[in-house]
């Protein structure tokens, strides 16, 4: 009677860690860009309801100020993600180049969680000043200051606790090895 032996299945991980890194770069180049063209070709109505008003809320035209400033507010809470998202690509280069189990992948886990957590925060505070300077140009008591919280911030607050997690995870399986490996 022969036996067959499975060979392991070759690794797809770091193939795809390198493609995630180079998406990774791909978005903090791109979604910059969208959103300044998002605040300077958008008409007043869908910039009002970005703010959490109502389509109607902002009278007239926005000066190219307020699309500007706007467009700033909204950048903000971008760059916080972008920040974290350059994190991510960090961990992904490691696991592309076969470190998984490493203190510094975990750190650029929680490095990631951390910047979309301030990501999640600032929108909030950067979407109610939009609020207000898309309304500022019209008459008085026209003028608006909204406050919102949408299912996308629960969703990144979320996320971001799940990668919290895992990186503790990780961490905890990390420690155990170790562990193991002084036994041996």
């Amino acid at each position: 009677m022969t036996q067959a032996t499975l060979s392991p299945a070759p690794s797809n991980l770091p193939k795809l860690a390198r493609r995630l890194a180079a998406g990774c770069l791909l978005a903090i180049v791109l979604l910059p860009l969208s959103v300044v063209f998002y605040w300077m070709m958008s008409d007043a109505g869908t910039l009002a309801v970005r703010a959490n008003l109502a389509p109607g809320a902002v009278q007239g035209e926005l000066q190219t100020w307020q699309r500007l400033l706007g467009c700033l507010l909204m950048e903000v809470p971008l760059c916080l993600l972008l920040v974290g998202v350059w994190q991510a690509r960090k961990c992904f280069l490691l696991l592309g180049s076969g470190r998984v189990f490493t203190a510094e992948s975990i750190g650029y886990l929680r490095s990631f969680a951390a910047w979309s957590v301030a990501s999640a925060i600032a929108r909030i505070f950067c979407d109610a000043a939009a609020s207000v300077v898309v309304t500022l140009a019209n008459l008085p008591g026209q003028r608006m200051l909204a406050l919102g919280l949408g299912s996308d911030q629960f969703f990144l607050l979320f996320f971001a606790a799940l990668v919290w997690l895992m990186a503790g995870v990780i961490g905890e399986g990390l420690a155990l090895a170790d562990e193991n490996a002084s036994f041996v």
